[in-house]
Parts: C-alpha cells; sequence; structure tokens
C-alpha cells in the first residue's frame, strides 16, 4: 500500500532542531540554546528525559575511571542540581575506594565499579536518583536556556533536500506538523531521523526490560539479611531471579525515596525493540513477571514482606536497535583499549567517542548523539551508559551551533572548535586523555 502525499504545517523554525528530549538530546538543546543558537526540541512523550526518566533507568554510572569523573558538563550540573532538592544520591570523593565498609554503605545505591574483577568492587562517583527528580530539573534547565519544546510530537518523516535534511514532520493530535532547521540532531536513541533521511545503520538487538519500583520496603532488614545471613540470602535471591527469569545481580536497589527501591528488571532475550508485536509482548510479559516477583518476595524475603508496586516505567527498556553506520564505526577494540582519536569529542569512563562516528555518511545538516552512534554491537554493549550520551549530546549540541553561525556544514566543524566549547560550557569532551590511562593514537 502506497500513502498518498499529505500536507503538513510548519509550526516552526529554528537553526537546531533536536529529535528526541532524551538525556542526550536535553544536553544538546541546552548547549546548543548557551551558544546562542535558537533551538526547537521534539518529544513523543509527555516529559523529559527518555530511558533516564520515563525508562526509570536510575543510576547514572559509566563516569568515573576509579581516579577521576569523566564526564561532567551538563551531566554533572543534573546531578548537583538534582541533589539540591534531595532528588538525588551519590558518594563524596572521600567515601570512594575500595573497602569491605564502603561497598556495603554504597553498593546498593549502584556506585561501584560494574566493569571491576576485584571483590568487593570498589566505590565510584555514580548517582541515584527519582524519576520526577530528572523531569523537574530537566524542565527548569530547558526553560532558563529558553528552548522551544513540543511535547506530545511523534517523529514520523525526515523533510530532505536531495542529501540534505532541512526539517522533520511530526504526527499530533493537530496533524501532521513541520519543523524546519539549518540542523537536526537525530536524539531519538532509535536513529528514527537519520533512518528516515536514508541513512546507513545496522539492526542490533539486546535485552528488553520493563523497569519499575517497589514501595514499603525495609531497605535495612534487607541489607542485614544479605551480609549476615549470606548462605540463606544467596538461595532466596537466586529463586528469584529465577522467578524474574533475567536480571542484574544486584536485582534492586536504593532510591533517593525511602522505602522505594529501583528494580531494573525483568530482562526479556530474543525481541526486537523496533517491531509492535515484541514490545507488546514484553511490555505484558515483565508485568507477569513482576507480579510473580512480588508474591515470591513478599513471602521470602525479610524486608520485602509488605512491598508493593509502585509504578512500571512507561517506557520499555530498550538498550539497542538501529545503530548508526557514519563516517567512522567505534569497534569493541577501540572502547576495551581506551583508543583515543584525534576528533575526540566525548568521553566516558575510560573511552572516547570520535566526532566523526556521530555523523552520516552521505547525509548533510545531521548530527547523531545516543546510544545509536556510529558503533559495532558489541562495542555499543560497552559505551552506552546515559553520562556518555549526554557527553555525545552536548558536543553534537554544540557542533550544530558552531555550524549555523558559522554557515557551513557539520561535518566541517573542527573537533577542536568543539572541544573549547565544550570546556567553555564546563564539561570534559576527552580530547586531553587521562594522564594515567593507557591510550593509542589510532586515525578517525
Amino acid at each position: 500500500m502506497v500513502e498518498p502525499p499529505g500536507e503538513a504545517t510548519v509550526v516552526a523554525r529554528s537553526d537546531v532542531v533536536v529529535v528526541g528530549g532524551g538525556p542526550a538530546g536535553f544536553s544538546a538543546a541546552v548547549a546548543a540554546r548557551r551558544e546562542g543558537a535558537s533551538v526547537t526540541m521534539i518529544e513523543r512523550y509527555p516529559y523529559l528525559g527518555g530511558l533516564a526518566a520515563g525508562g526509570m533507568v536510575l543510576v547514572l554510572d559509566d563516569m568515573h575511571n576509579g581516579d577521576e569523573v569523566t564526564t561532567t558538563g551538563i551531566c554533572t550540573e543534573m546531578i548537583d542540581r538534582m541533589a539540591r532538592v534531595g532528588a538525588c544520591v551519590f558518594p563524596p570523593p572521600e567515601e570512594r575506594g575500595q573497602s569491605h565498609e564502603l561497598y556495603r554503605k554504597w553498593a546498593r545505591w549502584g556506585a561501584f565499579d560494574f566493569r571491576a574483577q576485584t571483590k568487593p568492587a570498589p566505590i565510584v562517583m555514580a548517582a541515584s536518583f527519582d524519576p520526577d527528580g530528572w523531569k523537574r530539573i530537566a524542565n527548569e534547565m530547558i526553560a532558563e536556556a529558553k528552548v522551544d519544546v513540543r511535547l506530545h510530537s511523534w517523529f514520523s518523516r525526515a523533510v530532505m533536500d536531495g542529501n540534505r535534511i532541512k526539517g522533520v514532520i511530526c504526527e499530533t493530535k493537530a496533524g501532521r506538523q513541520a519543523i524546519m532547521g539549518d540542523v537536526v540532531i537525530d536524539a531519538t536513541g532509535d536513529l528514527d531521523v537519520a533512518a528516515a533521511a536514508g541513512a546507513n545503520f545496522v539492526h542490533g538487538s539486546y535485552i528488553l526490560t520493563t523497569v519499575f519500583r517497589l514501595g514499603g520496603v525495609d531497605t535495612e532488614a534487607a541489607e542485614r539479611f544479605r551480609f549476615e545471613e549470606p548462605e540463606t540470602y544467596a538461595l532466596v535471591d537466586r529463586q528469584a531471579k529465577r522467578t524474574m527469569g533475567g536480571s542484574w545481580d544486584l536485582w534492586w536497589l536504593k532510591t533517593p525515596l525511602p522505602g522505594v527501591v529501583w528494580c531494573n528488571c525483568p530482562h526479556m532475550t530474543g525481541l526486537d525493540g523496533l517491531t509492535v508485536e515484541d514490545i507488546t509482548k514484553a511490555d505484558f510479559e515483565g508485568r507477569k513477571r513482576i507480579y510473580a516477583l512480588v508474591d515470591f518476595v513478599r513471602a521470602n524475603m525479610p524486608g520485602f514482606e509488605n512491598c508493593f508496586v509502585v509504578d512500571v516505567a512507561p517506557q520499555l527498556g530498550v538498550r539497542q536497535t538501529r545503530l548508526l553506520e557514519g563516517d567512522y564505526v567505534v569497534t569493541k577494540e577501540d572502547v576495551m583499549e581506551r583508543v583515543h582519536f584525534p576528533d575526540t569529542v566525548a568521553r566516558g569512563r575510560d573511552y572516547y567517542t570520535p566526532y566523526s562516528a556521530m555523523l552520516p555518511k552521505g547525509i548533510d545538516n545531521m548530527i547523531v548523539a545516543g546510544r545509536h552512534y556510529s558503533a559495532t554491537e558489541s562495542a555499543q554493549k560497552m559505551s552506552r551508559e546515559i553520562p556518555p550520551c549526554m557527553s555525545m549530546g552536548q558536543s553534537a549540541g554544540i557542533a550544530a551551533a558552531l555550524a549555523v553561525a558559522a554557515g557551513i556544514q557539520p561535518r566541517a566543524v573542527t573537533p577542536q572548535a568543539i572541544c573549547a566549547r565544550v570546556r567553555a560550557q564546563g564539561g570534559d569532551p576527552g580530547d586531553r586523555p587521562s594522564a594515567n590511562a593507557k591510550l593509542l593514537e589510532k586515525a578517525a
């Protein structure tokens, strides 16, 4: 069936159009606006935050390499502002390190090095936050920056002039609406815009998760059970994980709300985050497993006797779908070997993102920022956490603003210019690799 041509009302024009209000898109919009560009941001949900807020991925990690906080800028600004209103908890610098006492204090906040080979894992900078705290602070920062935000707007098409993107079309309650701009940033997480524009990509797949929170939990009693009755705890914990059918080792973590815990589970494999059938199945199956777990832990796990479901994340936990095939494709070896690129513009804990991995081949006026950047499937699994995506977003927003100001293509903006402005905004773009890191130089 071929859909007949339709019409769309142009409702906004700006220098930069950001599609997706998640962590990367939010960072891009704020950064571009702070550089003086006019910005319109489009989001399909009725809130900002993406998987951080709507997906309830409630720990910001992969931002500390054991010696220093590596992912800063808008990410740390968000953390500090949430902490000031009681919506964020993280270990102070003097309590980061390796000791059994510190591990017991901070592990259930998710503030440990989850890649460490030693036990107990060292405590590092990671932040546990409340999803509505994120939404609140995101709204404040977007309003302060004077970004034009259009919620309830579902991206559907790219407006193209040859190989140049000129804007996007969204489906809304008011019908089709067009938002035009000089540079478009795809921060959709699924590469929706770039794919619609004709960019090359690979179709990846990873676990889907229906994240949820439980209230009425006596976290002190639950932790005593783990540390004072380790053998019994291990048996009960193992059965809880079997009931869910898939989870991380620490399937529940503390949150800033007393008695409310975050459960980044259950995990479901073999499902495609782009198909209606699979994501519908994940939503139904996930809730079924959640309530089976609640029945089990009420009866068997100390501290959970009176627990109840507070909420299930309104967004499904999708980790990998389309991955851009950009000017450069980051590999697993690049991430593992901590390769530092000449065009590095963003960083995670001890890996770096080149600007060329954010640029779609053959498409002009577009930058990609977020978990759908140009990387192999295995590399993306190691570099898709929220803080490095925010670092990417901040650099993308700045690059877009620089391109507009100079009247050039984003591809023509120099990485050095991007990094200089990221630093001026208080971020670390990774252009100066850590002195104690074992880094390699590799051409992009």
